[in-house]
Formats: C-alpha cells, structure tokens, sequence
C-alpha cells in the first residue's frame, strides 16, 4: 500500500527547457501528475488548497508542454485531459450493475417513527444506527472506476439502464479521472454514486448570461444540471457550473466495508467529493428527527438545493437482511420537506391551448415571492380541480411552488371574500380558434375539437404522422415545424398536396430525403380504418378506442353519420367520448379536411370490422404487460390482442383478467399480487392465445 505523501513532498522544480529525453519526460510528467491530482483533492475534496491558482496553472501548463513534446506519454486519465471531447450524434444507454432504485419519500414525522420501527423489528435490534444526509436536489449519476481510473459515468435513467455522460463527466474539475491512493487500497472496480448540482450564485450569474445572449433562463438549478449533464458536446458540459458530492457504494461490503458510514470516510481518501460537514449518524427516531429539523432550519443558508435529508441503516449486513422492495431498499427512506407556500390574490384566470388541442387553465396571481422566486402564474389543472376546490377568480389563495418547481393554487381563503369572487368556467369555445369544446364527465379534460386549430396544428400533424397513425416515416415534430413556418402546410390534409420541388427549397432536404417524405406520405393512402381514426386525434379515442369503433363500423362513411345515441349503445364507449366523436364529425372543418384527404386517394381497409353476432377470440378480456417479451414489442403485442378483441391496458386493476409479465417486470407485478390477478410468463400467454384461437 503507498504512503501518503505530504505537500512538502510534492513541489517539483521542473523546466520544459531542461528536459531532453524521454526517459527524464516520462519522470517529471509522473511526478506533475501527482503534484496536480494531489491539489485538485485538496481545492475540490477538502477545500483547504495549500498552493495559489498562479502556482497550480503553472504546473498543469508545465505538463501540457510536455505532453505536447512527447504525445505518447499522454494517458486518458491525465490531468489535462479533463477537456471536452468531440460532440456526438446521440447519448448511448449504459446498464447499471446494481439497479439505481430511488427511495421511498415520505413527509410526516410519524412515518420516520414507523421506519425505524420496521427496522428494528426487522432486526429484532433494541436500537439501530442511521446515516444521515442532505437529499441533494440535482442529478443522480452513477461512475465506475477500473484499476483506479474513470471507465464510465451514467445517468439513473429507469433505474436499470441509464445514459451514457462518460464524456461530458470527464470535464467536470471535481470528478477524478484518477482515484489517489490513500491508507485503504484502491478496489480495482469501484461502482461510485453521487449527485451533480450547479450552485446557488452560479446558477444566478449563469442564468443572468443566458438572459444577456437572448437564450431561454433554466427553471431551476436542477434542470440547468440536468441539461447540462446531457449534451451532445461535452465542450458545451465543460463551460456549465457544475459540481458534484458522492453518496454511496453499492454492494460496499464487497469490497471489505462494514457500514456505509465508513463508505463515507474513505471516499474522500481516494478523491471523491463527500459532504462530510452535513452528514452525520444517529440512533433512534428522536435524533432522526433533530437532523431533519436541523437542516430544514440551514436550508436557506445552503449555496445548494436540497429538498429533504436521506436516512440508511448504517451497517451493511443489516441492510442485506432488510432486502429490497420491487422499487426501493427497505433499509433507507427519504423525508422531504413540504413544499414552499405563500398567499396572494388570484386575479384573473387564462386558458391556454395545449399542442394536443387540450385547454388548461392558469392562475394569473398577484406577484409574489416563494422560496426565493417571484411567482405570478400558477396551475389549476382543470374545471374539476377548480370545482373541488371552489377557487374563484379575485380569491385570496395558497400556493405552493409543488417540489419547489411547479406553482399550483391549494386552496382559496373563503373567509375573507367579499362577494366580489366570480366563479370560473371553462369556455365552450376555444380561445383560439373559436371552435367547439369538449369535456369530459368527470370534467378534467377538455379539448378543442378543430383539426386546423393553430394552436394544435404542429402536434396534429405529427400525431397524424405517428407509427400508430398513418405511419409517414421521416415526419416528426422538427419536419412538422419547417413545413408550417415555410408556409407550405397551413392543414393535415395539405401533406397531401406537397411537391418535390416544395421541399428542395427547404433546408435539410435533398432529392432522396424529399423523394422518401413524398413516398412515404403517399403509401400512408392505404391504411386501416382504426389507424386513420386514431391518426385524426379525435378528443379522448386513442389506440383502443379507434379500434372499438373499427369493430362496430365497416366504412367511415358508416361512422360518420352515427348519432350520439348510437355510440352510446357500444360496449366501451360512454357519454364523453360518444359527444366528442359526435362533436368532431360535426365540424365543418373536419369534415373538409377528411373530404380533401379522400380526395387525394384515401384507400381504407378494416380489418376490425366484427360483423353482428361474431365474437373474437380474447372478447372480452382485459390484459396488462409488463417486462420485456421476446416475441413481441410492447407496441406490437397491444395491436394483436386488440385485434383479437382483448383491451390492453397501462395499469392492474379489479378488472384486469391477467397480467403478463416478462424479464423486468417492475409494481405493476406487486399490484397483481395484491389483487389476485393471475400472471402468466410469455410461454404461457402463448399457450392461452393458442387455446382461445383453437376453441373460437
């Protein structure tokens, strides 16, 4: 194991100029090397640097002329090396060794006492010992470090599988691309946790620059790490804010450790960044308790956000029998702090048009402060939340900037009004287009009904275009866009009309790639009724329900003169949806729009169509998958057991019939389990298609 060396040990008197041979370049590089790594733990780690900024940019400029003369001596995990690298194409995905599970968060005292009474029963201990720490609110990463230098860096991701930012954390100052030795041996694999943020102040400056160059202001210091973290150019990474603390080692006994607190104390050694100053252990629920208080008292004195104090059992045996939930460990929670509020007037609210057609109304308040922001606009969600409620217009109400991020109304203060409030209701027209509205029953959804609606447009045509719809491949959101602001799509049924020669004269677009779009676009004539119905974006019908009205009418033409009362007689489709289809075959617009498509050749085919009397093989069923299947994607799967009459749902309920769950399956299997819904692997869901196909 190698001493420690100390700082009077580390000052190399090296000169460029007194070099001449590689032997001697390879010598002092080593030893620059070690002198640089050695002060970036002590300005990073401990905070304490022992050599001015002009002396620490002499040596690092030192190593860069040498590494200049002699580039074979040039490693990865050099110092200089901790630049931005080529920008690249797409972030790759990295699987994690250990699942990344967030924790469970809870916001009441009570629960506290409640965990550590689980832990100590589960332990059958009189008393256990907890880590506690700051719960960072920034990104979680995840580093690997193989024979001591950084190999990979990677986002949580869905907790199995995150993005890859090796490149963009190689520039990050406090991230080591060389672990130092210290008094505990380096473990030639060590699976690091941490989380990066992006200071108070420098959020501040970096904001004030964005707003300077005319670019949009990050919401949050959190987001401004996040997107930071997640760029393309690890030269854009290099130029952010950033910093980062270390928190945990998975399978930390492993590697010889008997608790986490001891994972703490040695990661600084080895180089890693760890607030020490704001951890501390404690025993019992009172004490778990007083820390909890305490830093909700310093939070505002933090140059950090954190949004809550994590807790762990301390020993890492304890934490092996203690196990894991589906999706969090049972030996760590999270107590997080209520959000912030403050009280203001609600002057007026404003409705606003969602790229979906779906109209939201916003609180438009009086300005006021909360945690630091100035708030003057708020959620209210939708007329079922503002009928809940009772807010009105001219309220005095509470609002709360929800995981400090989002501000939305509480509630209003009915005591102090003076008659003066006016209740609130959603338009029936839109402000936009002045077109029909819908909403649904439960009256948390409502949506314009004009396919041409402005407001709507761009996601219209993209929802059109999707896989699920018309499938017009090469038509996204970005083409979408270039062809509204060019002037050459003013409708959905204007794809239609499109030349080759329109396109040229648009950016991006060759022969081939014009040649593709127009191909593609006019393949998508033939298509299915269901997809044609879902691809027009009708109000509350998604896949299913396209497909439910495919099965009860063969032809368009059939579906578009049914009255609401004969929708209403379908299985499956209730009074809203019955109104919205109704409502949007009933606008003009639509119907010209729908006319012109035909126009240009529309050949539909309904291979759903179920004549009277005739029943499918899986009529009746409702199925939910979850985990990865091998012969089938998820999409896939969905469009065959619909087909064969079956409703594939998102979530397990009462009514679910049975959950098919493959490698990976996440809640959803414990939800089943509760519930007593049966669960077949794919094998066997196999074997149950082919008997209802065999007896139908």
């Amino acid at each position: 194991m190698a001493e420690q060396k100390q700082p009077e040990d580390l000052k190399p008197d090296v000169s460029p100029a007194e070099i001449n041979s590689r032997e001697a370049a390879e010598e002092a590089v080593g030893q620059l090397r070690e002198v640089i790594r050695y002060h970036d733990y002590r300005y990073h780690v401990r905070d304490d640097p022992v050599v001015a900024d002009s002396e620490y940019d002499r040596l690092l400029d030192t190593l860069k002329q040498l590494e200049k003369e002699y580039p074979d001596l040039v490693t990865e995990d050099s110092p200089t090396q901790q630049v931005g690298g080529e920008p690249r194409d797409e972030l790759g995905s990295v699987e994690h060794p250990v699942p990344m599970l967030s924790l469970k968060a809870v916001y009441e005292g009570d629960a506290v006492r409640n965990f550590d009474r689980n832990c100590r029963e589960g332990l059958e201990k009189e008393q256990v010992r907890y880590s506690a720490e700051p719960k960072y609110d920034g990104l979680a990463v995840e580093m690997i470090y193989q024979g001591g230098s950084l190999a990979s860096a990677s986002t949580r991701g869905d907790g199995q599988t995150g993005e890859d930012i090796t490149a963009n954390v190689r520039t990050l100052a406090e991230v080591p691309l060389k672990l130092r030795e210290a008094d505990r041996e380096i473990p030639d694999r060590l699976i690091v946790r941490g989380e990066i943020y992006m200071r108070l102040d420098e959020f501040d400056s970096f904001n004030q620059t964005r707003v300077e160059e005319e670019k949009e202001p990050f919401a949050n210091p959190r987001n401004a790490a996040a997107g930071s973290v997640r760029q393309l150019d690890p030269s854009v990474t290099e130029r952010r804010p950033l910093h980062i603390f270390f928190f945990g080692v998975p399978r930390a006994e492993e590697l010889g450790f008997d608790n986490h607190w001891d994972v703490l104390q040695a990661l600084p050694t080895w180089g890693l960044r760890v607030n020490q100053d704001r951890s501390q252990l404690c025993s019992g629920p009172a004490e778990l308790l007083s820390y909890y208080q305490e830093m909700q008292e310093i939070r505002e004195e933090l140059n950090y956000e954190i949004d809550g104090v994590v807790f762990k059992v301390d020993d890492l045996n304890d934490q092996r029998t203690l196990g894991m939930r589906t999706r969090d460990p049972r030996w760590a929670l999270a107590y997080k702090f209520p959000p912030r509020r403050a009280t203001t007037r609600l002057q007026e609210i404003e409705v606003q048009v969602g790229r979906t057609g779906q109209l939201t109304p916003v609180a438009i308040l009086e300005p006021v402060e909360i945690g630091g922001v100035e708030v003057s606009r708020a959620s209210l969600h939708n007329q079922s939340e503002i009928d809940k409620k009772d807010i009105r217009v001219g309220d005095q109400v509470l609002v709360e900037r929800a995981g400090d991020v989002i501000p939305q109304v509480v509630k209003p203060f009915t005591e102090e009004r003076d008659g003066s409030e006016k209740k609130f209701q959603m338009p029936d027209r839109c402000p936009v287009c002045g077109a029909d509205t819908v909403m649904s029953d439960d009256k948390k959804q409502t949506h314009c009904t004009n396919i041409n609606c402005p407001a709507q447009l761009r996601a219209r045509i993209t929802h059109y275009a999707s896989r699920e719809g018309m499938d017009i491949e090469g038509l996204g959101d970005k083409r979408a866009q270039q062809l509204l602001e060019a002037g050459l799509v003013e409708k959905v049924s204007d794809l239609y009309t499109l030349t080759e020669e329109d396109l040229l004269s648009l950016e991006r677009f060759a022969e081939k790639s014009a040649h593709n779009l127009l191909s593609s676009i006019q393949n998508s004539l033939e298509s299915t009724l269901a997809r044609f119905l879902y691809a027009l974006g009708i109000p509350l019908v998604g896949v299913h329900l396209a497909r439910v009205l495919a099965r009860k009418y063969r032809s368009l033409d059939d579906l578009r003169e049914v009255s609401r009362e004969q929708l209403l007689e379908i299985d499956e489709i209730g009074p809203e949806v019955a109104r919205s289809v109704s409502t949007f075959f009933e606008d003009q617009n639509n119907r010209e729009v729908i006319q012109e498509i035909r126009g240009a050749g529309l050949d539909l085919e309904n291979t759903q169509y179920q004549s009277e009397g005739e029943e499918l093989p899986l009529e009746g069923l409702t199925l939910v998958f979850t985990g990865s299947l091998d012969s089938w994607t998820r999409d896939e799967i969905k469009s065959k057991v619909e087909s064969l009459g079956a409703r594939a749902t998102s979530s397990v309920s009462g009514e679910t019939d049975y959950l098919i769950a493959g490698p990976g399956a996440g809640s959803k299997l414990d939800d089943a389990q509760d519930l007593d819904v049966p669960v077949l692997d794919e094998e066997e869901f196999k074997g149950l298609l082919q008997e209802k196909t065999r007896s139908s």
